[in-house]
């Protein structure tokens, strides 16, 4: 039976407003807590308390109520009876479950990718990463964020599956949020470029074997960054 986690420290109030999103109600108002989970807007074991979530997005208890419910079959919140609703702490089983996931999942796409990838394609993978560079230099992180996720459906489309980015984003869910810690880590963002050009440059090469090795070595350096954290904040993580 779940224990209700000790609350956080509630983080200034940043929920993106509902105009940012699409859908029905429900749906923006489900995006906008999602995002504000994923980004750490609202740090692992916060407490959600709903009279201001309401009030900050101007909408009545229903939607947010229905928000919640999602959010908590996401696997990123905890409804606990009588105690009340708290963003879920990380669990290290859940992130290296997802990363087994991502990578099986993208080392097989990149090594189809690698032996039909066209000049095209290419072209649109070099500006994205011509971009990064350019983001990483006006110290726009959360934008080098952005294109990096960018970068990685685009290579997945790249296969002519349309489901597999979405198959691949919900596997990591979990490690996405995580990976938010490790962005500020001074010269991770600057070896994220790096590892992304050795991708570009396998593929332009039209070489499976490189396009798997720099594929599985891009995406095991989050959970080695990841692990020391688990001893060193124990805050952030479930027991």
């Amino acid at each position: 039976m779940l224990q209700p986690p000790q609350p956080a420290p509630q983080d200034p109030f940043r929920l993106a407003p509902l105009e940012a999103f699409h859908g029905s109600l429900g749906q923006r108002v489900y995006q906008s807590l999602r995002q504000a989970i994923l980004t750490l807007a609202y740090r692992p074991g916060a407490i959600l308390r709903k009279p201001a979530i309401c009030a900050a997005l101007g909408v009545s208890r229903s939607p947010v109520s229905d928000a919640m419910a999602r959010l908590a079959v996401d696997g990123l919140v905890d409804v606990i009876p009588q105690a009340g609703t708290f963003v879920a702490r990380f669990s290290m089983m859940e992130i290296r479950e997802g990363a087994f996931l991502r990578e099986a999942i993208e080392v097989a796409a990149i090594e189809q990718v690698a032996r039909s990838i066209s000049a095209d394609q290419l072209a649109l993978l070099e500006d994205n990463i011509t971009a990064q560079a350019r983001l990483i230099a006006a110290g726009d992180t959360g934008g080098f964020y952005a294109l990096d996720g960018a970068m990685h459906s685009m290579l997945l489309s790249f296969t002519g599956f349309p489901k597999l980015a979405q198959v691949s984003q919900t596997a990591w869910l979990h490690v996405d949020r995580a990976r938010q810690l490790i962005l500020p880590v001074p010269g991770r963002v600057a070896a994220t470029l790096d590892e992304h050009r050795a991708i570009h440059a396998a593929l332009q090469a039209k070489d499976p074997a490189a396009a798997r090795l720099a594929v599985q070595t891009h995406l095991r350096q989050l959970v080695t960054y990841l692990e020391p954290l688990e001893r060193d904040r124990p805050d952030l993580f479930s027991p």
